[in-house]
């Protein structure tokens, strides 16, 4: 009897225990393989493995790293768009070097090369410190010409007063045809006649103007033409003044296709016919 009740209470506390007892099972679930592996070797809960928080600026220059054998897209101021890139100004300072490198007579404007002394085949030909210019205030010269520094300079004041927009600001003068500079010859080139301002490189002769539309004015063509003689006769009484001597198509037969230019003064001042 006793055996039977103590049966019975056990009975009904073990169905109390699994009413009581939760749906789901308390018993952690079972770790992969590679976790069992590494609870096996004891490091799973090392502290080597442990994350760790990094700052947001490390993380940011993390991810904007790129390997250090990545080879270069292009220009390092395209990964910087609003940086001022330096190579404009590089690019300006060389540029400014260059012509200051090839400059001659002291002024970056005239670009040549220096020849230094020149002598004549004839008494009184010949030019002391002579340069060879190419380029005067941004005109070319269509061939590089000897003259002296003197008549470089000349040439740039004539060329700044009133030849690069003698025909207009949009069509400005880029070159100038040259028909003659040093030559070790007489005026004219008549026997027994003085030695021209050429033998002495204090002259140049001038017989076109090329403009940047590709153009030519020609002295010989455009003295006769309405559209062009305005233009040509303001060069020509422009180089009055910078030029001791200035002849055109007016002066004589020997200039009807050219404007002559030296460095010569006159005791009266300037002859310009």
């Amino acid at each position: 009897m006793i055996r039977a009740g103590a049966l019975l209470l056990a009975t009904m506390l073990g169905g109390a225990a699994l009413a009581a007892a939760p749906d789901t099972s308390l018993a952690p679930p079972a770790r992969p393989q590679a976790d069992a592996g590494l609870e096996a070797a004891g490091i799973v809960n090392s502290p080597e493995l442990r994350p760790v928080s990094r700052p947001q600026s490390e993380q940011i220059l993390a991810a904007a790293a790129r390997p250090a054998d990545l080879p270069l897209l292009g220009p390092a101021s395209s990964l910087l768009p609003f940086a001022r890139p330096d190579s404009l100004a590089e690019q300006v300072l060389f540029k400014r070097r260059k012509r200051r490198k090839g400059s001659v007579c002291g002024d970056i404007d005239i670009q040549g090369d220096s020849v230094g002394h020149v002598s004549g085949t004839l008494p009184g030909c010949g030019a002391k410190d002579a340069v060879r210019v190419r380029e005067i205030a941004g005109v070319r010269l269509s061939q590089a010409s000897l003259m002296t520094c003197n008549t470089a300079r000349a040439l740039k004041t004539w060329i700044n007063r009133e030849v690069e927009t003698a025909f207009g600001r949009r069509n400005k003068v880029v070159s100038l045809r040259v028909a003659a500079h040093y030559a070790c010859r007489t005026r004219n080139n008549r026997p027994g006649a003085k030695i021209s301002e050429h033998g002495k490189g204090r002259a140049i002769d001038i017989s076109g103007f090329t403009l940047a539309s590709g153009e030519t004015v020609t002295v010989l063509k455009g003295w006769q033409n309405r559209k062009t003689r305005k233009a040509l006769k303001k060069i020509w009484r422009a180089a009055c003044g910078p030029f001791g001597t200035v002849l055109g198509p007016e002066a004589d037969r020997y200039h009807r296709d050219h404007f002559h230019l030296d460095v010569a003064r006159h005791r009266g001042g300037s002859y310009c016919r």
